[in-house]
């Protein structure tokens, strides 16, 4: 696939791909999302590259799903079937990312929330700009946080503070993130990709083989049950978009305005 939205450069054993949507935040269009998902299945056959390192273009790792981009708006109205066929494109683009053998890294810069979120925790390793933050807005859109993804939050921060990171939608910044466990290490920001790459080298240099059977027992362990307990989690998503609070919710979202929920 040639990307629009993506930019994958090769040095050496390490890889570096790029969110290349910065006018836009690097939101997720159904496009981009497509492409991140074809990337993570490109490296299935490849064993010259050992580890990848995964970053945003421009100000913003990435502001989550575009709600502007016509194939969302339109899905909304879509058939129940079509609508669902599309959302198991989120779910189906973690999974490959976590999936991947090579060892993944995010360098985090500016925010990342929503779907931008959800990215980050699939991979093996978050380093952090010091002035990053990360937050998952769902609650604010009064639908629950999807994509297979809760479970990786619970294991990063633990039951407690994924309920109240959740629940209340808050962007954290970098030395919560350190503190709760999400990042593995903070940097200045001028310091980010030098810093990742360094990173990257270090698990480029352990034998291969052992590494990723490491990787993917320390998973498998992990997350014996996130199948089993999420495998609905798409459809709570679209039970929450035909309520009264998610359409107040996205237009309070373009209005720019606060959203007032009845629970209706």
């Amino acid at each position: 696939m040639e990307y629009r939205n993506l930019k994958l450069e090769s040095k050496g054993r390490v890889a570096v791909l790029t969110l290349n949507r910065p006018e836009r935040g690097n939101a997720l269009s159904v496009e981009m999302m497509r492409e991140l998902e074809d990337a993570a299945l490109s490296f299935r056959e490849d064993t010259e590259t050992r580890v990848v390192v995964f970053t945003g273009a421009g100000k913003h790792f990435c502001v989550g799903i575009d709600l502007r981009d016509p194939a969302h708006v339109e899905s909304l109205s879509s058939p129940l079937l079509a609508r669902r066929r599309l959302f198991d494109l989120g779910p189906r683009m973690i999974r490959a990312l976590r999936e991947m053998d090579q060892v993944t890294l995010a360098a985090l810069n500016g925010a990342a929330m929503g779907g931008g979120a959800c990215i980050a925790s699939a991979l093996d390793f978050r380093l952090g700009a010091a002035d990053c933050r990360v937050g998952y807005p769902e609650s604010s859109l009064a639908i629950p946080l999807s994509w297979v993804s809760l479970p990786l939050c619970v294991r990063l921060v633990g039951p407690s503070r994924a309920k109240r990171w959740l629940m209340l939608g808050e962007r954290l910044g970098a030395e919560v993130l350190l503190e709760w466990g999400f990042l593995d290490e903070v940097v200045p920001p001028e310091e980010l990709m030098e810093r990742a790459l360094q990173t990257a080298e270090s698990y480029a240099e352990r034998a291969p083989v052992a590494v990723q059977m490491i990787k993917r027992s320390v998973n498998a362990v992990a997350g014996a049950l996130d199948e089993a307990l999420m495998h609905m989690d798409g459809d709570q998503v679209l039970l929450a978009q035909t309520s009264r609070d998610f359409r107040e919710a996205v237009s309070a979202f373009l209005e720019k305005r606060q959203p007032h929920f009845t629970g209706e």
